[in-house]
C-alpha cells in the first residue's frame, strides 16, 4: 500500500538564512535568537509518519492521506500552525495509537499547504524544535500530545575537541560528495557557515542514507557533541562505502573494451559480487533447480554428460547475458523431456477390441492389425512399434481411428499435421545458434505427451512440400525407420533421443505422392470408402445420436423412419466418408430443434416425405440402370472414391469406313480398352458369326453417358466388348446383367480392383447377376454374406464365357449373329446414366 505520509525526497535544504548563524558574530546572533524565539505551546496535534525522521531546521514536503492525519493538519491550521511529528515504530500499522509511536519527535511549522484532486494534502513543513510527548490523547478524531519542547542548548564552549569533530564532519561530507561527483562550492560554504555542532549534526544527518532506527537514535540524542560524534561514525561508514563503490566502478570500467559498453551495468554487478565474495542468491537457486530437474529426468549417460557440461558453463556466465538464456532454455528442454517415462500398455486384447468396435464401425483390417500388435507386445514386451500408414479418401475416419487406437492401448495421443510443411527444421529443429531456436515438432510432441511411447499421428503425409529450406520427407526417413529412430538426433538437442517406443501412424489420401523411400518404411493399410450399408450402420450407431445430443434433442423428441437415412445418403451426399452425411443429419436435427423451441410437444417423425421439406430437393438423382436393354447397350460397374457405380455403355453402328469414335470424356486407359474390344471382334469375327469386313462397311461410336464426368480405368473392357458385339449382331444383352473386367486381345479376362464396392452397387440397384474375373473370387470374402446372397456372381476366365452368359438364347441355338448394317434407333432419351456426378472420376 502506498504510504500516505511518505515524503517526496529526503530534505537537502540548508537552514533558512534567518536561522543561519554567522561565524563572526555567532554569540550576538545566538543571544538574539534566544530572545526572539517564539514560545511553543505545550499541547498540539500529532502527525504520525511512517518512514522518515525530521530534524531541526529541515524543510521538506509531506503527503497526508489518512483521515485522522488530515484532521490533525486542519486543527493545526486553525491554531498556530504547529504540529508534532512522531515516527511510527512499525510502518505496517495503518491506524497507529499511542503505543505505536516514538515519544521523541520534532515540532514543525506548516509553511504551505496544497489540496490534491484525490483528496490528499501536500504540506511544506520546517522543523522547529525537538520535543518529548509526555502524554498522547486519543479522545478526538486525531492524536493530541502533551509535550515538553527540547530546545537546542546555546553558547556551547567551542573547545579543540568540538572543533576537531566539526572539521572531521565537514571533511568527510566533502569527501563523500566528491566520490559521488556532487561536490559544489555552495554546499561547502553552507557547511562552513554553521558553527553550532548540534545544527551541523542535524543538517548532515538529514542528508545521510540512514536507517530509520539510526535516524531516530540521532533525533533522541540531546547532547550536540555526542550527536556529532554519532554523525561522524556514520560518515566514516558512508565514506568507506562510497570509496568501495567508486573502486568497483573503476575496476569494471577498466575491464571492458569498446565492444562491451552495452554490458556496463552487468559488469558492475559482477564486480560487486566479486568484491563481496558471493553470487546472487536467485541465480544460485536457478542453477540448483536446473541441476535438480536434470537429476530427476533420468537422462541417459551420454545425454547426462552433455547436460553437466552445459550446466557448468551456465554457472560461470552472467545470467542476464543472451548466451546464458540460450543455455538455460536448452537445459530446461533436456530436463522436461520424458527420457524414461512410459505409459503402461493395455494388454487386455478383449477390452481393446471392444474399445475399437465401440469407436468405429467396420474397418476390420485395421482393427485386426492393432490387436495383432498388442498380442505380440504381450508376448514380447521388447518388440518394436510398427509404422502404419492409413491410405484412403477424406472423411473415412483415419485421424479419429488413430485417437481410438491410443485409447485402446492406454497411451497418450499426439497429432502432427504435415500438410503444406516445407521446412526440414520443422522435423529436426533449429540449431541453437539461431535466435529463438526450438526443437523440431517431433520432440515437441514427445514433450507434450509426457511419455516416450505415445501414439503419434503424422497427418497428411502425402502433402509435404519442398523448397530451398529442405525436404521434410527426407528428414522423416530417420524418424520412421525402426532401425534408426532409436537414436534420433534433433538439431536443437544435439543428443540422441529414442523414438523406437513411439507408435507412428501416418495418414494419406493418395499413396502415389509419397516418395518411394518413405513409402517403403511404412506398413500401408488401405481404408476404402464406406459402402451404403456401412454408412447406414455408422449413421444409426453414432451420427444420429451425436447430432441429437449436440442440438439438445432427446430420443423421445424425434424418430427416423427406416428408409430416411438411405434417402439422405443417395439424394443429398456423394462422398467416400460420412462428413457430409453428418452435416445433413445435423441439419435435420436443427430443423426439429427449432420446431421444439417454437412449442411443438409431440414426437417428430422424419420420413422420406418430410425429408424434402427439411433439406430441400435432392441434390443427386440416380434413376438406376436401363431395365429394357436394346442392342448395343451393356451395363458395367465402376469404382469411385464414394463407392461403386453402375455404368451404361452404348455402342452405335452406322455406314462408314471403319472409323471409331469414343465419347463421354474417357481416359487413355478406357480408350485403349475400346480399341482392344474392336480388335478382338475383328480377329474373332468368324467365331462370333459376324462379317469379318464390318470394319470396312460401317463406323462405330462408343459412348459412356454423363459426358461431364471424367472416366478411366481398364475394368470397362468386358462391358465394351459385349456392347460392341451386341450392336454388331443387333442382339440385346441379357436383361439384369452387369459386368466388370479387363480384356486382352486374345479374349482373356483379367482381375480388376474395387470388386466389393462394385457388387454392392449392383445389389443396391437390384441387379440379379454380375460377371467378374475368376481371379477376383478372393475379394468376395469382404462382402457381407446377407448381401452376397442377393446376387448371383459369375466368375469367368475369358470373353467366350462372358458371351455365353450375355447371349444365352443365341448360344443355345448355335445361330450365327446377324450383321447389323443399319444404324440402331436412337434410344439415348431412355438411357439411364447411373453415373457419378461431376467432380468424381470413376475407375471403370
Amino acid at each position: 500500500m502506498t504510504d500516505p505520509l511518505a515524503p517526496v525526497e529526503k530534505a537537502t535544504a540548508a537552514p533558512p538564512a534567518e536561522n543561519t548563524p554567522d561565524r563572526n558574530n555567532n554569540a550576538d546572533r545566538s543571544e538574539s535568537e534566544t530572545d526572539n524565539r517564539p514560545e511553543l505551546p505545550n499541547r498540539m496535534p500529532v502527525l504520525p509518519v511512517r518512514d522518515v525522521v525530521i530534524f531541526n531546521y529541515t524543510i521538506l514536503p509531506l503527503f497526508v492521506g489518512r483521515d485522522t492525519s488530515i484532521q490533525a493538519v486542519e486543527a493545526a491550521l486553525q491554531g498556530n500552525r504547529y504540529l508534532l511529528i512522531l515516527t511510527q515504530k512499525d510502518e505496517q500499522v495503518e491506524k497507529p495509537g499511542a503505543d505505536d509511536l516514538h515519544r521523541t519527535g520534532t515540532i514543525v511549522m506548516i509553511m504551505r499547504i496544497l489540496k490534491l484532486p484525490d483528496g490528499r494534502l501536500k504540506l511544506l513543513v520546517q522543523g522547529v524544535s525537538r520535543a518529548h510527548a509526555l502524554a498522547l490523547a486519543e479522545d478526538k478524531n486525531f492524536l493530541e500530545a502533551e509535550l515538553q519542547p527540547l530546545p537546542e542548548p546555546e553558547n556551547l564552549p567551542c573547545g579543540p575537541a568540538v572543533e576537531a569533530l566539526m572539521r572531521a564532519a565537514r571533511e568527510q561530507s566533502e569527501r563523500i560528495l566528491a566520490l559521488r561527483g556532487m561536490a559544489s562550492p555552495d554546499i561547502v560554504n553552507v557547511l562552513n557557515s554553521i558553527e553550532h555542532p548540534g545544527r551541523l549534526a542535524d543538517l548532515i544527518a538529514s542528508n545521510l542514507r540512514l536507517k530509520l532506527s539510526e535516524a531516530q537514535e540521532l533525533l533522541e540524542c540531546l547532547d550536540p557533541v555526542e550527536r556529532l560524534k554519532l554523525v561522524n561514525e556514520h560518515l566514516t561508514k558512508e565514506a568507506e562505502v562510497a570509496s568501495m563503490q567508486a573502486h568497483i566502478q573503476e575496476t569494471a570500467r577498466e575491464g571492458m573494451d569498446k565492444a562491451q559498453r552495452d554490458y556496463y551495468l552487468r559488469e558492475q554487478i559482477k564486480a560487486i559480487r566479486k568484491e563481496l565474495g558471493e553470487n546472487s542468491a536467485n541465480d544460485d537457486n536457478d542453477i540448483s533447480e536446473l541441476a535438480e530437474a536434470l537429476e530427476k529426468a533420468g537422462l541417459p549417460d551420454e545425454v547426462r554428460k552433455e547436460a553437466d557440461k552445459q550446466l557448468k558453463r551456465l554457472s560461470s556466465m552472467h545470467m542476464e547475458s543472451s548466451e546464458a538464456g540460450v543455455l538455460r532454455n536448452y537445459l530446461e528442454w533436456l530436463s522436461e523431456l520424458p527420457w524414461s517415462a512410459t505409459s503402461r500398455d493395455r494388454l487386455n486384447i478383449v477390452k481393446a477390441a471392444k474399445i475399437l468396435d465401440d469407436d468405429h464401425y467396420g474397418l476390420e483390417k485395421v482393427k485386426e492389425r492393432i490387436l495383432e500388435f498388442l498380442s505380440v507386445r504381450k508376448l514380447n514386451p521388447k518388440s518394436k512399434s510398427p509404422i502404419l500408414c492409413f491410405v484412403g479418401p477424406p472423411g473415412v475416419g483415419k485421424t479419429s481411428l488413430g485417437r481410438s487406437i491410443a485409447r485402446a492401448m492406454g497411451r497418450r495421443f499426439q497429432r502432427m499435421s504435415l500438410g503444406g510443411m516445407r521446412d526440414e527444421a520443422e522435423i529436426r529443429g533449429h540449431r541453437r545458434t539461431y535466435v529463438g531456436a526450438l526443437p523440431g515438432r517431433i520432440i515437441q510432441c514427445i514433450k507434450q505427451a509426457g511419455t516416450r511411447n505415445p501414439v503419434m499421428m503424422l497427418d497428411e503425409v502425402d502433402k509435404i512440400g519442398t523448397d530451398y529450406r529442405g525436404d521434410p520427407s527426407s528428414a522423416l526417413l530417420e524418424v520412421l525407420d525402426p532401425e534408426q529412430n532409436n537414436s534420433f538426433s534433433d538439431h536443437f538437442l544435439n543428443v540422441p533421443f529414442d523414438l523406437s517406443k513411439v507408435m507412428f501412424i501416418c495418414t494419406a489420401n493418395h499413396l502415389e505422392s509419397i516418395p518411394s523411400p518413405l513409402r517403403d518404411r511404412m506398413e500401408v493399410i488401405h481404408i476404402p470408402g464406406y459402402t451404403m450399408q456401412e454408412k447406414l450402420g455408422i449413421a444409426e450407431r453414432y451420427l444420429i445420436k451425436r447430432q441429437a445430443s449436440e442440438n439438445g434433442l432427446r430420443n423421445k423428441d424425434f424418430h427416423f423412419e427406416k428408409d430416411v437415412t438411405a434417402s439422405i445418403i443417395k439424394g443429398y451426399t456423394r462422398e467416400a466418408g460420412v462428413r457430409n452425411l453428418e452435416r445433413e443429419i445435423g441439419a435435420v436435427c436443427r430443423k426439429i430443434a427449432r420446431k421444439k423451441a417454437e412449442g411443438m410437444k409431440k414426437c417428430f417423425t422424419v420420413s422420406t416425405a418430410t425429408l424434402k421439406e427439411l433439406l430441400g430437393a435432392p441434390r443427386f438423382l440416380d434413376d438406376g440402370p436401363e431395365k429394357n436393354t436394346i442392342p448395343g447397350l451393356a451395363l458395367g460397374l465402376a469404382w469411385t472414391p464414394h463407392g461403386g457405380e453402375v455404368l451404361n455403355v452404348e455402342v452405335s453402328t452406322m455406314q462408314g469406313k471403319g472409323a471409331l469414335t469414343l465419347t463421354g470424356q474417357l481416359g487413355d486407359v478406357m480408350k485403349e480398352s475400346a480399341h482392344a474390344a474392336v480388335t478382338y471382334a475383328r480377329s474373332n469375327a468368324a467365331k462370333l458369326g459376324i462379317d469379318p469386313k464390318f470394319n470396312n462397311r460401317m463406323d462405330l461410336h462408343v459412348h459412356v453417358p454423363a459426358g461431364a464426368t471424367p472416366k478411366d480405368g481398364p475394368s470397362a473392357g468386358v462391358t465394351m466388348a459385349t456392347a460392341l458385339i451386341s450392336a454388331l449382331s443387333a442382339t440385346p444383352v441379357r436383361s439384369g446383367l452387369c459386368m466388370t473386367g479387363e480384356i486382352t486381345l486374345r479374349g482373356r479376362v483379367l482381375p480388376v480392383g474395387g470388386i466389393k464396392e462394385k457388387i454392392l452397387a449392383a445389389v443396391a440397384w437390384g441387379i440379379p447377376d454380375v460377371i467378374i474375373p475368376k481371379q477376383n473370387n478372393k475379394d468376395l470374402e469382404e462382402i457381407p454374406g446377407d448381401l452376397l446372397a442377393q446376387i448371383k456372381v459369375h466368375p469367368v476366365d475369358g470373353l467366350d464365357e462372358v458371351l455365353e452368359i450375355a447371349f444365352p438364347e443365341e448360344r443355345k441355338q448355335h445361330d450365327a449373329p446377324r450383321i447389323c448394317v443399319k444404324k440402331l434407333a436412337q434410344t439415348s432419351s431412355s438411357m439411364n446414366r447411373g453415373l457419378p456426378k461431376a467432380g468424381s472420376r470413376p475407375n471403370a
